[in-house]
């Protein structure tokens, strides 16, 4: 997994009965996402897709967030690897490699859809909001970041009842990472040392670690 698809996936997520009543209230569930939401869990199912829809990429694992600012990634399938952000650093850590990269968290994730989910901004303040038609008995919207230089086009939330059920990103080569959230629980409490991260004994450390 590049650098950027993992942004990507950085981090990091409704029934209703009609679908003009989805496309009239998906802007509603985002703000109330971001307003009520402080803690997130989930198991997630990720698949990248190219711009000809062959699936490039498959993946599954565990996702949690704290906001503001905390989340991790734990990837299962197809090789572990873990993702932490910490609040001040985001720290990857391939497994099989045996390699960790640490990065400032605020650098990192300049222009990336990550925010969207662990800031505590309202999303109008960076994004484009559209509200979407549905068939599917879900709730869609779409935000297009409002920075012309950001390094995505736009990123889709999907809601069911009030719960986040799926997050797709599109990048500026077209490419789509859909995220599916199965398993949810909103506001589960974390243990402390949840969202922190030690660098195993023997792996390389890359970057620079702030102390």
């Amino acid at each position: 997994m590049t650098f950027f698809k993992a942004l990507l996936v950085l981090a990091m997520s409704q029934f209703l009965a009609f679908a003009v009543n989805a496309a009239e209230h998906g802007e509603d569930k985002l703000n109330q996402f971001v307003a009520q939401v402080q803690t997130f869990s989930a198991h997630f199912e990720q698949t990248v897709i190219d711009t000809d829809g062959n699936v490039l990429e498959q993946a599954e694992g565990e996702f949690q967030l704290a906001r503001p600012g905390k989340f991790r990634w734990d990837y299962a399938q197809p090789y572990p690897q873990q993702i932490v952000a910490d609040g001040e650093q985001i720290w990857f850590y391939d497994v099989d490699l045996e390699q960790v990269t640490v990065k400032p968290q605020q650098q990192a994730l300049a222009e990336t859809p990550a925010s969207l989910l662990s800031g505590q901004s309202v999303p109008a303040d960076q994004y484009h909001i559209q509200n979407l038609p549905s068939d599917d008995g879900l709730t869609w919207v779409e935000l297009s970041p409002k920075d012309s230089e950001a390094s995505f086009q736009a990123v889709t939330l999907a809601f069911d009842g009030d719960a986040l059920s799926q997050m797709i990103m599109r990048d500026s080569f077209d490419q789509r990472t859909r995220l599916t959230f199965t398993q949810v629980e909103e506001n589960p409490e974390f243990a402390r040392d949840t969202f922190s991260f030690t660098p195993p004994e023997g792996v390389d450390v890359v970057g620079e670690e702030q102390q």
